[in-house]
């Protein structure tokens, strides 16, 4: 199946995720908090999770499935190429009726993401990227920064900068936020920011679409110990994230303590 074939299938996907959505978001979804702690979900997620189930399914039934909101099956590993979704990433942005939650669908093929989409339906935002062409937003292309150490603005979470973290003292970068993975490496991408960073193990889930997109705008892409991300695994985990310009993606990842 070519990949552009694919991604047409993904960006309808994620337009059909951002309808569902919308209707939802700002309306008092029903929410309730998932099992040992995994965080919130609402009625949209699981509303949204049904239709690309069966749409993607449907539409592709020899790729396996992988998403936040299905039971996982080991089945999915028996397949060449597989979907990688979270139908609502940045859930409690989306609760608290904030503008940056995002849709995130991916294809890997034998562990590599080959086609991703990344989807902002109130902000109409919609990233894309193959593994042969550039990332775009919109349909113009983007690309990341490559900047300086100094003063570079770098997209995390609070914890990942305490200093424990840290084997020389807090880096002179410029902590920002955003609630959804998936569109923090967007972000990268975009050259709105110059990095990423995420320390926790992350849910393939989180980062698999975003990952292409930042590796296809020129972005250095890798857990939080320089391993190159790959998809599909048995337990659906990656050693965190870092993601930004060659330059300043090698000096986070000095300046990190070992493990």
């Amino acid at each position: 199946m070519p990949v552009n074939n694919d991604l047409t299938l993904l960006t309808d996907a994620a337009k059909a995720s951002g309808e569902i959505a919308l209707k939802h978001w700002q309306q008092n979804p029903e929410t309730w908090d998932k099992d040992a702690g995994a965080g919130p979900v609402t009625e949209a997620d699981i509303a949204i999770d049904r239709m690309l189930a069966s749409e993607l399914g449907s539409a592709r039934p020899d790729y396996g499935w992988l998403s936040e909101e299905t039971d996982d099956n080991s089945d999915r590993l028996n397949h060449e190429r597989v979907f990688i979704v979270d139908p609502i990433d940045g859930t409690r942005a989306f609760i608290a009726g904030e503008k940056t939650f995002s849709h995130s669908l991916a294809i890997a093929e034998n562990g590599n993401v080959i086609a991703a989409a990344v989807y902002l339906p109130v902000l109409d935002l919609m990233y894309l990227a193959t593994s042969d062409q550039v990332s775009t937003l919109n349909g113009a292309p983007i690309s990341a920064t490559q900047n300086t150490v100094e003063g570079a603005s770098v997209l995390a979470a609070k914890p990942n900068f305490d200093v424990k973290n840290w084997s020389d003292g807090l880096p002179p970068y410029q902590r920002h936020f955003r609630s959804s993975l998936a569109y923090r490496l967007c972000l990268v991408a975009e050259g709105r920011f110059d990095a990423m960073l995420t320390l926790r193990d992350t849910w393939e889930w989180d980062v698999a679409a975003g990952c292409l997109i930042a590796q296809q705008a020129g972005a250095t892409v890798t857990d939080r110990v320089r391993g190159i991300p790959k998809f599909n695994n048995p337990r659906p985990k990656l050693k965190g994230m870092i993601a930004g310009g060659t330059t300043l993606h090698e000096d986070i990842a000095e300046r990190l303590q070992s493990d």
